[in-house]
């Protein structure tokens, strides 16, 4: 019985792209193929968060002929792609070592098994459906809102951080400890663009990251959703395991695809002080 046969580079391209179509992308953002010849043949598939210099050698060591990421490697224009630079070691490490780049970003974020319903389902949650919904679709679009068995903020939070990968960030949670919490919204990477949508909604919780001081005080100061921010990385993460099963499926054994566990979350680590009543001063 012979081997399976391995697929093209641009066979797995048109199956992630069929997924998580290009057009679908924000205006602003780059993705797609950035590097590698489509008439290559793929062996093995290796899926990250970010293209940094560590994920790239890491693809390589392990033999990889395609990695594909959900942060872009060139979002802003560059000059030059010399080894000298992060950008520009990335780009060298994987050409020379025979491996193709594909991002998908925010063409990744509101699709069907994308980030935003990745997350909610690493969490738990039931009857998703999108925070707003693309045109013309009830299943994609921005964010995710779903509902979880009844628990509190607290409880919540520590179900969170038990799901997540670990990271020096932790949960960050605004809110009262033991307020009911049933139904939860999630946004993958940074969210805080859909707080003012929230205000005044059914929604107990809202988790999403990078949120900013002034968004999130203003945001309590409505009396709306509990806010809940995880690490950046720790989120789009959940993402990965989604779409290497995906790909698994559909390829069968002409593919071997991994997910990378290398934590590339900017964070290194943290100093606590123990926790202060709120009316004390900094």
């Amino acid at each position: 019985m012979s081997a399976p046969t391995a697929p093209t580079l641009a066979e797995v391209v048109d199956l992630l792209h069929g997924w998580y179509p290009p057009d679908t992308a924000d205006s602003w953002d780059a993705v797609g193929l950035v590097a590698g010849d489509p008439a290559d043949v793929v062996r093995r598939v290796l899926f990250a968060v970010d293209p940094s210099p560590e994920v790239a050698l890491e693809a390589v060591e392990w033999g990889a002929d395609l990695l594909v990421t959900h942060h872009p490697l060139f979002l802003s224009g560059v000059h030059g792609v010399a080894a000298t630079t992060p950008k520009g070691r990335t780009l060298h490490t994987l050409l020379t070592g025979g491996c193709a780049l594909l991002g998908a970003h925010t063409n990744a974020d509101q699709a069907v098994a994308g980030v935003s319903e990745s997350l909610g389902l690493a969490l738990g949650l039931g009857d998703l459906a999108p925070i707003v919904a693309a045109p013309g679709s009830d299943a994609t679009g921005t964010g995710r809102v779903g509902t979880v068995a009844p628990t509190t903020l607290r409880a919540f939070a520590e179900h969170v951080a038990a799901v997540l990968p670990a990271t020096a960030h932790g949960v960050r949670v605004s809110g009262d400890p033991d307020r009911p919490v049933r139904r939860v919204a999630v946004c993958g990477g940074a969210g805080d663009f859909l707080l003012d949508g929230l205000v005044g909604s059914d929604v107990d919780v809202y988790l999403t990251s990078d949120l900013r001081h002034h968004r999130a005080g203003e945001f309590r100061e409505h009396d709306g959703p509990a806010l809940v921010d995880v690490a950046h990385w720790a989120a789009e993460w959940t993402w990965l395991p989604v779409v290497r099963d995906r790909l698994a499926d559909a390829m069968g054994d002409r593919v071997e695809a991994r997910v990378s566990t290398r934590c590339t979350d900017p964070w290194s680590f943290r100093v606590d002080r123990p926790p202060v009543e709120r009316s004390t001063t900094p």
